[in-house]
């Protein structure tokens, strides 16, 4: 019996934790989701641009990647690349210059709704053409108009096809001026 007794005083402030633990009911979480990418066709040898997508939830906005001061936290995409493709520079929209109510004299650089990140991506010549895998996170903070929440981490996948480049043209040889019959 004893053990009975403490198994479900156990069982009890177990279920009573969790329950705490969990968000309010009707209270909005802030997150950022990304839109699955297409498998993007991409040229060995040569530089190529894949296009991400994000969507803040509503209500909500994150800091830009570069924000307006320094104490705020900037919106980051980090990638691993496969062996053998080279990975460069990630281009940011401008961010939406807002005020909100804990700032109202301040220009806050956002974005809200949906996003675009664009990656540059480098297949050297040598890699084998077939399907390739991105893993990475994009490291956040998001804020409604009354409080900002700590800052959060998206993981991000995307695949590309690494394809050969099209064979260059071939010149036509030279054509003899003399005419025949």
């Amino acid at each position: 019996m004893p053990g009975t007794l403490a198994k479900m005083i156990l069982a009890i402030s177990l279920l009573t934790a969790l329950l705490l633990a969990q968000e309010p009911p009707g209270k909005k979480i802030p997150s950022i989701t990304m839109t699955p990418a297409p498998r993007t066709a991409v040229t060995r040898g040569k530089s190529n641009t894949v296009e991400l997508q994000f969507h803040v939830s509503s209500g909500f906005h994150v800091n830009s990647n570069k924000p307006s001061a320094e104490y705020l936290i900037p919106t980051v995409l980090k990638l691993d690349a496969p062996t053998d493709i080279v990975l460069g520079r990630v281009t940011y929209p401008e961010g939406q210059e807002m005020s909100f109510a804990f700032a109202p004299n301040e220009k806050l650089s956002v974005y809200s709704g949906e996003f675009d990140l664009a990656v540059m991506v480098r297949p050297l010549a040598s890699v084998l053409p077939g399907d390739y895998e991105f893993h990475g996170q994009l490291r956040y903070q998001a804020c409604d108009n009354a409080a900002c929440y700590p800052p959060k981490q998206l993981p991000v996948r995307f695949e590309v096809k690494v394809v050969k480049a099209p064979p260059p043209p071939r010149k036509n040889p030279a054509q003899s001026p003399h005419i025949h019959n």
